[in-house]
Order: structure tokens, then C-alpha cells, then sequence
């Protein structure tokens, strides 16, 4: 193909595509012959797969072979201006169509352009500015809805859509209604495999979520997320996690609240560790430079909401920690995705899971059905397990430092499930569940202590312990209310020292 078409220059960057990625590339082609026009593809590739790499060279070769432009579309500023500076290294002259440009006196010198989505629409809305002769539209995080409303304006384009994670961030709204076909690109497994990606080895940590309400957005509220994270126990628990798996790796923490996120720098800083805090109120020079700080310092810790879930490139992070629950399965992907980029030295990455996110959607690396989610998306919200069906499942593990002070106890589990399950084949009442498991917590702190006061300091550390059998005893009785549980937890801690006080 000849070089010398307009708005094509020597590439600047010796970018070898990948067999999967020119794979790919060619299928799209496949399908833009077949419908030059008045179509819309969309495509399906992992966060770390190269997406903007395979979009750049789409765009060359689009160029060369129709002599047609190509626009753009992304909805951050941080989007726009990476997507613009790949697209120079592929040889491609491009603008930024930014809120300082009104016009396009000189939209003939370029056959590419990069807009952001809601400046775009605002200029082709007032009739200020006029693209013309637009063949190919390219849709970045192609999720996001903020870019339906530019349709009208290319109906006689090509459209192509390009996500992650091909399932609409409005469930009202479903993909298929605005894509005519999908096409799948390799898997997360398949790029570990072939060593494109980081393996994420998740460590998830139990937390009870039945308190948080979802919004009219079906994802949980900031409200009451901040309520429960921004909390002593949950700190604690972030930093216990922390400790016990992240300890001097470079760290990024997503939360669900900047007040969560400002408790968690507060948490940390307090423990002396190298922290710093981000939002979207945080100035441009600061944001820069606390991500320069985090870039080129070994250990650091970035604890932020939201705003590093797209655009933001760090291959050194080590560990992912998610201090919120979602449940939207594109924010999970995106999330852990920011761990992905492998390194010379680095094929793996850790996750830490504080909001039972792969309890809820998998491992991340676990096989999608994309096609069947993109023509399904209601039997996919349908089926997944809702917060009381997950917690239903927990299974409570005592710490290391709690099960060293009842080492004279050989074991210190008890099942509630077949207790209760015992407790009706003799006609019971379901009660006797409680008064078993108490009989086993007073043996346990009665043998592992010397007197009275011994054995009511160690009761007060099954005070976890005691939360979940009680959690487990309200799903049995189908009776789960938190007021009730509440309640049968204080009953139980107060009777529990009283057998205690009978037994010295």
C-alpha cells in the first residue's frame, strides 16, 4: 500500500502488532467490506489486550485503503490526548477536537480526528461545526451510553464500538439495540497464557454487605458504602488485609466515597506508611504530581475513587485492593485490570477483595460469554447471586493471632447448618442451636485461661466468631432482619459471660 496518502506519514514507532491483534484486526476488516456503510460492530477485547494499538492501525489502513476520514470518540480528556499521541506514532495526523476548538476551518489538512464525546456533540448540536466526509467512527469504552446520542449524526458510517467489557453501563440500555453483531477477542486466560497479561492471585476477605442499598444506577450506593467502609472495623480489616498481603508492594485501593478514601489515607499515614489520597476535586499539577511520586516509589500506596478506572497506565502496580463492592461487572474488569501489565519481572499481581466481588462475578480471569451477555444482558443482571446468597456462604476463619490464644482447644468450629439440621429431627427448638454453639465458646475460653477475668477478656474475641454463627443461625430460621441479629448477638455475648462467671 502506498505511503503517500494524504494525512498518512512514516510511522514513528517500530510497533509490531501481535498475531491475535492483527487476528483481529482483519475480522473487522472482514465485516467493514461486507457493510462499508450504515453499520455498527462492535468489539470485545480485555483491559491490557492493546485496544488503542489495534484502533491506530485500524485507522492507518482504513485511510490507505478508502482515501475516507476517521474520527474518534472517547469521553476523558486523558483518553483523547493518549489516543491522539498513538495515533502520531502510527504515522497518523490527527486533531483533538477539544472544548477550545469552535470550528474546523482547517479539517482538510487532517483525515483523523479525536473528540471528546460530550464537545462534539455540542458543536455538531449548535450547527458551529461540520465534519465532513467521515467514513470509519471509532468509539472508545464503547460501554458508556454519553455516546448514543452522536449516532444520528454518522448514520451513513461505519461504526465501531470497542470495549472491555461489552455490557451497557445502563441496564435499561442494552448494547444490542445500538450494535448489530459482536466480535470477541482473545480471553484474559488466553493473554496470560501467552504471556501478555499478569496473573491476578485474588485474596478475598468476607464482608457483610446486606446494608448497602443500590441506587437508581444498580450499582451500590456512595452513601451507604461510605457508611460501612469509612468505619473502625473495616479500616481495620483494609489494613489487617494489607499487611498480610501487600506489605511494601506498590498498591492501588479503589473506594466508593472520597470520605472513605480520605479515612483510608488517614488509616495508613497513621501507620506510618507511604500514602497518598486522589479524587476527581484533586487539581491537575497535584494529580500529576502524586502520580509521578507513586511511579518512582517502590512501595507507594494510592488510595483513590474511581477516577484511575480508565486511562491511567501503571505497570509497576503490584496489588489491586477493591475497599468497595460493585456490581457492575465493567467497573470489576476495569478495576483489577489496572494490575495487569506485565513487566520483565513481573507476571503476577495481587488482588484483595473487600467487597465479596468474586463471590459475585467470578474470578477474573474465569471464561465470559460475551455473545451470550450481549444478546442477554437481563438473564445475565438475573442471575447474579445476590448479597444475602453470597453471605449465606461464608465461611468464618479464625486469625492466626485470635486461634493462638484457644490453642488448648483442638478444634474451634462448629456447623451451625447441620446443628440446626440436628435440632429439628429431634424436635427441638431451633434455639438449641445457640445454646450447643455457647456450650463449645465457654469450654473454649474456660480451658485456654487461668481464672474468671482470663476467660472474659478471651470471650470478647469471639466476638467475630460469634456475628457469623449467629448470621448463619438467622438464614436457617429464614428470619435475617440486621435489628434481629443485632439483638441475638448482644443476648448471646451477655449469657455467654454469665457461664462463664458459673464455671469459676
Amino acid at each position: 500500500m502506498a505511503l503517500e496518502t494524504f494525512g498518512i506519514e512514516k510511522k514513528k514507532v517500530d510497533k509490531k502488532l501481535y498475531d491475535y491483534q492483527q487476528k483481529d484486526i482483519n475480522k473487522i476488516f472482514g465485516v467493514i467490506e461486507e457493510h462499508p456503510g450504515n453499520y455498527n460492530l462492535l468489539y470485545q477485547l480485555p483491559t491490557g489486550g492493546g485496544k488503542t494499538v489495534i484502533f491506530s492501525q485500524m485507522t492507518r489502513e482504513y485511510i490507505q485503503r478508502t482515501n475516507k476520514k476517521v474520527l474518534i470518540l472517547t469521553h476523558r480528556i486523558e483518553l483523547c490526548k493518549q489516543t491522539s499521541k498513538m495515533l502520531s506514532g502510527f504515522g497518523v495526523r490527527n486533531k483533538i477536537i477539544n472544548s477550545k476548538v469552535k470550528e474546523l476551518p482547517d479539517q482538510d489538512d487532517y483525515m483523523c480526528f479525536v473528540a471528546m464525546v460530550e464537545t462534539l456533540n455540542n458543536r455538531l448540536n449548535d450547527e458551529k461545526l461540520e465534519i465532513q466526509d467521515i467514513g470509519l467512527v471509532i468509539i472508545d469504552e464503547a460501554h458508556y451510553n454519553s455516546f448514543r446520542k452522536l449516532f444520528k449524526f454518522f448514520e451513513k458510517c461505519f461504526i465501531l464500538g470497542v470495549t472491555a467489557t461489552p455490557l451497557s453501563s445502563n441496564i435499561k440500555l442494552p448494547m444490542k439495540d445500538n450494535y448489530r453483531e459482536l466480535i470477541v477477542g482473545d480471553s484474559i486466560n488466553s493473554l496470560i497464557e501467552k504471556g501478555f497479561l499478569a496473573k491476578a492471585n485474588i485474596y478475598s476477605y468476607n464482608v457483610g454487605l446486606t446494608n448497602l442499598k443500590v441506587g437508581m444506577n444498580g450499582d451500590y450506593t456512595v452513601k451507604s458504602s461510605e457508611e460501612l467502609y469509612s468505619n473502625y472495623s473495616m479500616q481495620e480489616k483494609l489494613l489487617t488485609a494489607y499487611y498480610e498481603r501487600s506489605r511494601g508492594k506498590k498498591t492501588l485501593i479503589f473506594n466508593n466515597g472520597i470520605n472513605t478514601s480520605v479515612e483510608v489515607y488517614h488509616t495508613f499515614k497513621n501507620a506510618g506508611l507511604p500514602i497518598r489520597h486522589l479524587d476527581n476535586t484533586t487539581s491537575k499539577q497535584d494529580r500529576k504530581d502524586i502520580l509521578k511520586w507513586f511511579k518512582h516509589t517502590p512501595d507507594a500506596i494510592v488510595t483513590s475513587v474511581s477516577i484511575l478506572t480508565t486511562g491511567f497506565d501503571e505497570p509497576t502496580v503490584e496489588t489491586i485492593i477493591l475497599n468497595r463492592a460493585t456490581k457492575s461487572l465493567t467497573l470489576y474488569f476495569q478495576m483489577i485490570g489496572r494490575g495487569s501489565r506485565v513487566l520483565k519481572d513481573k507476571s503476577e499481581f495481587n488482588v484483595i477483595d473487600l467487597g465479596n466481588n468474586m463471590a459475585r462475578f467470578g474470578h477474573w480471569s474465569t471464561p465470559v460469554d460475551w455473545k451470550q451477555i450481549f444478546r442477554s444482558p437481563d438473564f445475565y443482571f438475573e442471575n447474579l447471586l445476590s448479597d444475602e446468597e453470597i453471605e449465606r456462604d461464608f465461611q468464618y476463619q479464625m486469625p492466626p493471632e485470635v486461634r493462638e490464644q484457644f490453642s488448648k482447644t483442638e478444634d474451634v468450629t462448629f456447623d451451625i447448618e447441620a446443628a440446626y439440621d440436628e435440632v429439628i429431627k429431634k424436635g427441638l427448638k431451633s434455639k438449641a442451636v445457640l445454646e450447643w454453639s455457647m456450650e463449645q465458646h465457654v469450654q473454649m475460653c474456660v480451658e485456654n485461661s487461668e481464672d474468671v477475668f482470663d476467660a472474659r477478656i478471651l470471650a470478647k474475641e469471639l466476638k467475630d466468631d460469634i456475628a457469623s454463627r449467629i448470621r448463619q443461625y438467622s438464614y436457617c430460621i429464614s428470619k435475617s432482619t440486621k435489628n434481629y441479629r443485632d439483638w441475638l448477638e448482644e443476648d448471646y455475648s451477655r449469657k455467654l459471660r454469665m457461664e462463664i462467671n458459673k464455671q469459676f
